[in-house]
């Protein structure tokens, strides 16, 4: 296929409100490097470290949950990604992204192009921990082309649309690798927070096909829907958890909620208990009782990095049919403020995608 010279694509300008996104037509389309593909973009999902990158909310002086300042940013906020590093501007962000190779570097096969991909949003360097994440410390899925390394261009055979696998790697990614580091196993039982969003129902497929039983905390419009993912019972989110299920009732929690019922959570594990966490959009400050860590033997678990076998195996999920797409929406790549608005009211289920 013809590639062009410049692409579509939205730059993230600094941090703020929506007017540090800028549509722009005329953005030099990336070449790749020697050990890279160029991936024309189908699909991309909109994700929650989209807008806390946005407004700043990854500096450490802040403490508010990630709705507050979402349309105009927040004030003090420092330069930092999640990494803890300054923030580059401008970049392309978007950590999802579907789409097929068109063009490949020195060392990449040439056979890879016309693959069709899903991008691995976590690029690790020359240790584990060395990591570049795709659309924050380089350049992601919000455009009409991308570059990654070719490691983490994941080929998929699957009949779903760009749209619908679109919707999995990073929130899937992410809820398999909770599961994977908590070691969640069939028969044991599970409280997943944030169920109805991204992370969150896919964390609720993820464990059910495990075999594990999963109660989910949602909102009560929502409850049907998360049912449907495979929760054998759904509580409010503002649940009084104790008073629910006494002190030792659970194996282990997925929490992406994070805010003022992290001690309850900790509070209703069984002695051993597992606690995973990979965000906290109630807010990122949470009171820790120690003699409650310590006296019931838990362990927290934070999980960002994953695990070397968790996309590979999400792809086989997919190719199988074990786990299918939530798209509650979809925008054009140009409609992103529009996306991100309609992702900020937390009235759907599933993932926000947008097309290309």
């Amino acid at each position: 296929m013809t590639i062009a010279a410049n692409m579509r694509a939205v730059l993230l300008t600094g941090h703020g409100g929506y007017e540090k996104l800028e549509l722009r037509d005329d953005v030099p389309v990336p070449k790749p490097g020697v050990n890279d593909v160029l991936i024309r973009v189908g699909a991309a999902g909109v994700n929650n470290t989209d807008i806390n990158t946005r407004i700043g909310w990854y500096s450490k002086s802040v403490a508010e949950a990630t709705d507050v300042g979402a349309a105009e940013g927040l004030e003090g906020a420092g330069d930092d990604g999640w990494s803890g590093a300054a923030f580059q501007f401008p970049r392309i962000q978007g950590a999802d992204a579907c789409g097929r190779i068109v063009a490949v570097g020195d060392n990449v096969d040439p056979a890879r192009i016309g693959e069709r991909v899903l991008v691995e949003p976590v690029f690790c360097g020359a240790s584990r921990y060395d990591i570049l994440y795709f659309g924050s410390e380089v350049d992601g899925g919000f455009a009409d082309y991308a570059c990654v390394p070719s490691v983490h261009a994941h080929r998929v055979e699957s009949g779903l649309s760009d749209i619908e696998l679109a919707s999995f790697p990073c929130a899937y990614a992410t809820a398999e690798n909770i599961l994977t580091r908590i070691n969640l196993q069939a028969g044991e039982r599970v409280l997943i927070t944030g169920a109805s969003g991204g992370v969150g129902s896919a964390a609720v497929q993820l464990a059910k096909r495990r075999g594990a039983e999963v109660i989910a905390m949602a909102a009560d419009a929502k409850a049907d829907n998360v049912r449907a993912l495979g929760a054998s019972h759904v509580i409010p989110r503002d649940a009084n958890l104790v008073s629910l299920f006494g002190q030792q009732h659970f194996d282990a929690a997925v929490d992406i909620v994070g805010g003022a019922q992290f001690g309850e959570i900790l509070n209703v594990l069984k002695r051993g208990g597992r606690y995973g966490v990979s965000g906290a959009i109630s807010g990122p400050v949470v009171d820790l009782d120690l003699r409650t860590l310590y006296l019931k033997d838990l362990r927290l678990i934070g999980c960002t990095v994953l695990e070397p076998e968790v996309f590979a195996n999400l792809v086989s999920y997919i190719e199988r049919g074990e786990i299918r797409p939530v798209v509650a929406a979809t925008y054009d790549l140009f409609h992103i403020v529009k996306a991100q608005e309609a992702f900020l009211t937390k009235q759907h289920v599933g993932k926000i995608v947008l097309s290309l």
